[in-house]
């Protein structure tokens, strides 16, 4: 099927939709909550990662003062820092398998 053959489809649907013959198709999605860690927590994910706190601050996108931070519990990572640590406690190759860190 070509790009014109799939562009009429979808204004077929789109007009069949409005008329209501034609039902949408949904999709439910649910997302888990971000994570809480805490600074022995972030401390360990570290260590089985086999990554030094430089090494690990590159990893995360952050700077080595923020790691330390973190390990010390005197801040706490949020948002994409504690989604990325979620995928790095659930597998300690993550840095190296998702190609964020080449060895």
């Amino acid at each position: 099927m070509g790009v014109y053959d799939d562009i009429k489809l979808g204004l077929e649907q789109a007009i069949e939709y409005e008329k209501g013959t034609l039902k949408a198709r949904k999709t439910k999605l649910s997302i888990t909550p971000v994570a809480k860690f805490s600074a022995q927590e972030i401390k360990d994910i570290r260590h089985k990662t086999g990554l030094s706190q430089a090494m690990f601050a590159k990893y995360m996108g952050v700077s080595v003062k923020t790691v330390e931070a973190w390990e010390a519990g005197r801040n706490h990572p949020d948002g994409a820092a504690s989604r990325l640590l979620s995928l790095t406690k659930a597998n300690s190759s993550f840095p190296i398998s998702s190609g964020i860190i080449t060895v």
